[in-house]
């Protein structure tokens, strides 16, 4: 699964990054706001293709990471949709309709995932993963509107939330987990963020998962390596969470190693 990421790169470098014609995030919103350690139920950036008067257009907004569905009762469920598996989006109940017509890029600069504890341990080691270039990930996504239907009209709001896809790791990614998020490569996001788009076979193949041999994830591919258990509280943020152990002692970075995201 993916369960936390990091989104650190500058609004304007996205709007750039993916041709946004339509910035939707809120003026509030801290332009050079970056989040090393994004959990489930937050604020995202998401780029869609929203139809305006017959025409598509590229938008950057912020989504609720966790998806509701439009007929769910209440919004209280959304933390435990965070993924959606690339085998059953399409027919799953709570993300078929999402895939059918909307779907979304959710751009990271890497993510984190927890190995299994050695025998006679306890804690499992989390690790960070990136692109070696320093490129965005566009993770794979889908997207939800859900109103809470027992207000009156006049105080009901959209509530926008979102699932990442998920996959099998099959490669070394799969030795920390054994999935590993779905993205979509610079070639394939006109396909797959156009809600016209209904061909389900195109849209299964439009999506790669994230490997470190650099097919779909960049081309450098991926590389992961162990940092500090602060990034287990949700408390903790800033850019020493992403910084490599030293000498694979948990809770040392080594600074002069860090990476570098840009």
């Amino acid at each position: 699964m993916c369960g936390r990421f990091v989104s650190a790169r500058k609004r304007l470098e996205l709007l750039e990054e993916f041709a946004v014609e339509r910035d939707l995030v809120p003026a509030a919103r801290d332009p050079d706001y970056a989040d090393y350690n994004v959990a489930p139920t937050k604020r995202i950036y998401a780029v869609l293709d929203h139809v305006d008067e017959g025409k598509p257009q590229r938008e950057l907004r912020l989504v609720r990471w966790g998806l509701v569905p439009s007929w769910a009762k209440n919004a209280a469920g959304g933390a435990r949709l965070i993924n959606a598996r690339a085998e059953t989006v399409a027919v799953k109940p709570a993300f078929r309709g999402a895939f059918a017509k909307r779907r979304c890029i959710i751009p990271a600069d890497g993510y984190y995932e927890w190995q299994a504890a050695p025998a006679g341990t306890k804690a499992k080691q989390p690790f960070y993963i990136y692109r070696t270039d320093g490129g965005i990930l566009a993770f794979a996504g889908i997207y939800e509107l859900w109103r809470d239907g027992s207000l009156p009209d006049d105080e009901q709001e959209w509530l926008w939330t979102a699932s990442i896809i998920t996959t099998d790791a099959t490669d070394e990614i799969g030795r920390i987990h054994d999935r590993t998020p779905m993205v979509i490569p610079t070639e394939g996001w006109a396909d797959w963020l156009d809600p016209a788009n209904k061909d389900k076979d195109l849209l299964m193949a439009t999506m790669r998962p994230a490997t470190s041999s650099g097919t779909a994830s960049g081309a450098g591919g991926l590389i992961s390596y162990p940092v500090s258990t602060a990034v287990n509280s949700v408390r903790n943020n800033g850019a020493d969470l992403i910084a490599p152990m030293r000498d694979g002692s948990p809770g040392a970075p080594d600074d002069a190693e860090r990476p570098s995201l840009f």
